[in-house]
């Protein structure tokens, strides 16, 4: 990459983390000459990327002017389809979510279906007042494995939807559409979140359950695209039956429905009855809770790196996280404080921030 490029993105990016710096502040900052930071501002200004954004300074001398990123000078939309909702989720270019629209429909590999995912899309580019031509992309986060050029689902087992298409999923989103296993998607977003994560293993709790290794900021999918399936990690020997057709899969003893088909799917519902100290509640959540540890314990000690809670159950963790660290301590022969394990910072809209993030990501590269 020549330096002329290089200067440019190391400004905008230092713009896109700081709002409001004068030139002198990005001079120090970056070591950049003045001449070579006014006339990337200059640009960026033109290409409606960044903005003057008052002064700084009240000193009794002259004061500098201020500038700042212009954050919805582009915007991602991302989809979460699951079985029974959708998700649809809109992103500015430094990952905010600036709006969100959830609907409980049956998934169906339809015409109608898709009419209602291109509605959703409209629906929400309308709500955020942008200009069609400022709309990066659609990322869909779907339950299943994904081509590398994020086009086919070639393992689609939960829905039932192996061989669809990015095309047959986009034939009424007027934008371009990638799709993009579920996991992975939730992964990025939450890297994407933390400045000080590089590397660290994402572990999705929902109604299935997924994994995303991420290596330097990066999703590592593996030679044949299958990495972090950790829900296909056998626990139990013999144990019970899992949808893939093995026995004793970490997906049947710790999926979100493991708990909420205790209180009609309601996942809420029974986080309240273990709040109320509801019996059988705390024996099913003791139970569930000795599953996590073995599996995170693995996890950590395979990985050698931060481990993240996120899915359905992650929305809730936090509040058990210092018992399921004393669990997972007694497992570690090396590790005994178990600090590695955070809560998620993205609940429910993971997925579809993290599938918007493609497209962020890939623009802000480009600037």
């Amino acid at each position: 990459m020549e330096i002329k490029k290089i200067n440019r993105s190391k400004i905008y990016l230092l713009l896109l983390k700081n709002q409001g710096l004068s030139r002198q502040e990005i001079v120090l900052r970056l070591g950049l000459s003045l001449p070579t930071v006014t006339q990337n501002i200059e640009e960026l200004i033109t290409e409606g990327l960044v903005e003057e954004f008052g002064f700084i300074g009240n000193t009794g001398g002259r004061r500098a002017r201020a500038y700042r990123a212009v954050l919805n000078a582009r915007v991602a939309i991302g989809l979460d389809v699951t079985k029974h909702h959708i998700t649809c989720a809109a992103v500015d270019l430094s990952g905010n979510l600036i709006e969100c629209i959830r609907i409980r429909r049956q998934f169906e590999r339809t015409d109608e279906y898709y009419k209602i995912l291109g509605s959703l899309v409209d629906e929400v580019v309308k709500k955020i007042n942008i200009p069609p031509a400022r709309v990066l992309g659609v990322g869909i986060g779907v339950p299943g494995l994904v081509t590398a050029d994020n086009k086919r689902i070639f393992y689609g087992e939960i829905l039932n939807f192996g061989g669809a298409t990015s095309a047959e999923f986009g034939k009424y989103i007027p934008y371009p559409v990638s799709l993009h296993n579920d996991a992975n998607a939730a992964g990025f977003a939450e890297i994407w979140s933390h400045d000080f994560l590089a590397n660290s293993f994402y572990l999705m709790l929902s109604n299935n359950i997924g994994g995303s290794v991420l290596i330097n900021g990066q999703i590592y999918s593996g030679e044949n695209l299958r990495s972090g399936e950790i829900g296909h990690l056998k626990i139990v020997p013999n144990g019970k039956q899992c949808y893939c057709g093995q026995k004793g899969c970490f997906d049947a003893y710790c999926a979100a429905t493991v708990l909420s088909n205790h209180t009609d799917g309601n996942l809420e519902k029974f986080f309240e009855k273990l709040r109320a100290k509801d019996p059988q509640a705390e024996k099913m959540w003791d139970e569930y809770l000795d599953n996590l540890a073995q599996a995170v314990s693995s996890l950590n000690i395979l990985f050698d790196s931060t481990v993240i809670l996120g899915g359905y159950v992650g929305e809730y963790i936090e509040d058990y996280l210092d018992d399921l660290k004393t669990r997972t301590a007694k497992l570690h022969p090396f590790n005994n404080d178990s600090a590695y394990l955070q809560a998620c910072k993205y609940k429910k809209q993971a997925i579809a921030a993290g599938a918007a993030l493609s497209y962020i990501d890939e623009f802000i590269a480009s600037v």
